[in-house]
């Protein structure tokens, strides 16, 4: 069957715009214009991808991409949030709400159904492990979720990604290039930037319940490691 893809725009003449290009690549495409439907469309079809747009009657893009995250039926779906917003500020406000990619409006129509199929791309590889763990968080490779002793750890898919290519290797430094390339695929253009975003929600998510492990060496990357220190 067909991957679905949902597209949350108010503008009905790039909605079909989309929708045909999307359709003609083989995918299923289904629309809504209102930011107050979205939700409920979200949750009643499981699109595969969804495809939002930041300016919504009655609901914005960020809203509803922070409600997406909020529900865990649903909180794993890749947002590709559709955007006239191109400043730096808002980029990262659209990330932090959750968004796993963005792309600013005018766009390349090409573009935005390749970084489509790469977000389908990243759907999980059969495991052979069923779960990793480092100090006291553990992660459930079956189940795609993760825990902080007893604590369930709300992430979205880049973040479980991210904390997956973490663990596989504790201790070694992941250069951004490395994890941009690992997280997003190789065909894609994400600015570096998007990655300390990305570190920074995940961070977020995991110190609830425990001392930060993401090790931060400076010009360089990341590591998960039980050092807590900064590098220069």
């Amino acid at each position: 069957m067909a991957n679905l893809i949902m597209i949350v725009e108010d503008e009905e003449a790039l909605a079909v715009l989309l929708k045909y290009n999307l359709e003609t690549e083989g995918f299923q495409v289904i629309t809504e214009s209102r930011g107050s439907r979205a939700i409920a469309e979200i949750e009643k079809n499981h699109p595969s991808v969804i495809i939002l747009d930041w300016m919504l009657p009655e609901l914005s893009g960020v809203e509803i991409c922070k409600l997406i995250r909020s529900k865990p039926d649903i909180k794993a779906i890749p947002v590709i949030m559709l955007t006239a917003k191109g400043e730096e500020e808002d980029k990262i406000k659209g990330l932090g709400a959750g968004a796993d990619d963005y792309v600013t409006k005018p766009f390349s129509v090409p573009e935005l159904v390749a970084r489509v199929k790469a977000q389908l791309r990243r759907a999980p590889e059969p495991v052979t492990e069923k779960e990793l763990v480092f100090e006291d968080i553990r992660m459930d490779l079956v189940e795609k979720k993760v825990f902080r002793g007893e604590n369930f750890v709300h992430l979205g898919p880049t973040e479980f990604r991210l904390l997956r290519t973490l663990m596989d290797m504790p201790g070694k430094v992941f250069s951004r290039d490395f994890l941009l390339k690992t997280v997003w695929g190789d065909n894609i253009y994400v600015e570096s930037r998007t990655i300390d975003v990305h570190i920074r929600r995940l961070r977020q998510a995991l110190n609830k319940y425990g001392p930060d492990y993401i090790r931060t060496v400076r010009a360089t990357g990341y590591a998960l490691d039980s050092s807590l220190k900064e590098e220069i």
